[in-house]
């Protein structure tokens, strides 16, 4: 059968074969050019003898992903969008993160436990994934919310694909979603509980009561990111990564608690001369005291720091026997053992580009930030200072008591993802360190 389609082209079709054959161009003969096509079903000029054979063959599956996704907020809004990465329904709070680039780093910051995380920025994986850029032995995030998923890497140091990095370790992910409108309503209602399924026999009903049954205020979640036994860490920055030109090598002994801290806060410190021993969360204060260090580290960490009295105690018992330095989730638990109140942010900071005002310095320094809770600095008692104000919101980014060897900063020094204009808040920890032991 030979059928014409204009412009000298003629369509020539025998059992599952279409061939496309160019007869005259441009008042021309042409030589014969054959282009093949293979159908998956037979051709037929009889429409019935068409119908009846579609009829018989199962209907050939779309060549792009279809949506087979939901996120159902407790707000009661429904979000259709495509899966990658595991399966199944997972639950928790969804905060959105501003950061451009970072994805692996974001993914294995313990601070994100019970939280899906979304992206702002639309276009998410092109640099795929690999082994230098984990920041924890695992992901402990809930999920991941973005808006595009790239279908390529393009990146020398990628070994394998978000989509297979996230199946591996068994968190969901879904893309092909309207973030933008998302993260506006997180702005005007706040952090809100979501649940992502994949499971269609779940009602939208089902998953709604879900999301407004569970929460993430209360709950310890320092427990189940903190290692389980004290470990040295040995690893410094990598010297194509070291921008301190000032490290010293190990100078001074530093226990580290582990609420969930990130490996590239352990770098930072190691790069500027200290021998770091990492201890679990509810390591007590009296082991830390007999191990004679020249200074405590009060590592970030997930979660509502009310939750963890524990963890309060054992700063209470340290404060003013050894100099003390908090980072977030550590910054918080000092506040609260300094006598101050902390409270639950409306949608928090969670990002790589929040301005602080150091107030000591008098300049200002582009952070990079994940917390949800803050600091009431009208609560904390006479003596301790404010050293750092966040300039979006005015909250209290940094904590100083010299008469006890405090500081502490709400956000990461240690950036990865993000700027390293804080960066050298470590050495003023040595210098801090270095002023206590010349006393001695």
């Amino acid at each position: 059968m030979e059928i014409a389609v204009g412009n000298g082209w003629k369509l020539q079709v025998t059992g599952k074969t279409v061939n496309f054959q160019t007869l005259q161009i441009k008042g021309q003969t042409q030589s014969k050019r054959v282009f093949t096509v293979r159908c998956s079903a037979p051709f037929s000029t009889d429409g019935a003898a068409a119908a009846a054979a579609t009829s018989t063959t199962s209907v050939a599956e779309r060549p792009w992903k279809t949506s087979d996704a939901r996120l159902v907020l407790q707000d009661g809004s429904v979000w259709r969008a495509k899966s990658f990465g595991a399966r199944g329904t997972q639950v928790g709070e969804v905060v959105f993160n501003t950061s451009l680039t970072g994805y692996q780093e974001i993914l294995t910051d313990p601070s994100y436990a019970g939280q899906f995380v979304l992206m702002t920025n639309p276009h998410i994986g092109n640099t795929g994934v690999n082994f230098d850029d984990e920041e924890s032995r695992q992901c402990f995030l809930a999920g991941l919310v973005i808006r595009s998923l790239s279908i390529s890497t393009s990146n020398w140091r990628c070994t394998e694909t978000l989509d297979d990095y996230l199946a591996e370790r068994n968190v969901m992910g879904i893309y092909d979603v309207d973030t933008r409108a998302i993260t506006r309503r997180l702005r005007e209602d706040g952090s809100l509980i979501g649940v992502l399924s994949t499971e269609d026999h779940k009602t939208n009903e089902e998953l709604l009561e879900m999301s407004r049954s569970w929460d993430i205020v209360g709950v310890d979640l320092i427990s189940g990111v903190s290692c389980t036994a004290p470990y040295e860490w040995i690893d410094a920055t990598k010297p194509e990564w070291e921008f301190n030109p000032n490290g010293r090598g190990e100078v001074y002994h530093v226990v580290a608690y582990d609420f969930g801290i990130k490996h590239n806060i352990l770098r930072r410190l190691s790069s500027y001369g200290c021998k770091i021993t990492v201890v679990p969360s509810q390591w007590p204060a009296s082991e830390i005291l007999k191990m004679k260090p020249d200074g405590v580290l009060f590592s970030n960490g997930p979660g509502d720091p009310s939750a963890v009295p524990y963890a309060v105690e054992t700063v209470k018992e340290l404060l003013g026997k050894v100099p003390v330095f908090g980072i977030c989730m550590g910054h918080q638990l000092l506040g609260q053992a300094l006598g101050g109140k902390t409270f639950k942010m409306k949608f928090g900071h969670h990002g790589g580009n929040h301005p602080v005002r150091a107030l000591r310095a008098n300049r200002v320094e582009i952070s990079s930030q994940n917390h949800n809770y803050a600091v009431d600095p009208a609560s904390l008692p006479e003596g301790v200072e404010v050293t750092h104000i966040n300039l979006n919101d005015g909250s209290c980014a940094g904590l100083a008591y010299p008469a006890l060897n405090v500081m502490s900063l709400q956000y990461h020094p240690e950036a990865s993802p993000g700027p390293h204009d804080s960066d050298t808040v470590f050495g003023e920890f040595v210098e801090l360190m270095e002023k206590v032991k010349l006393k001695a």
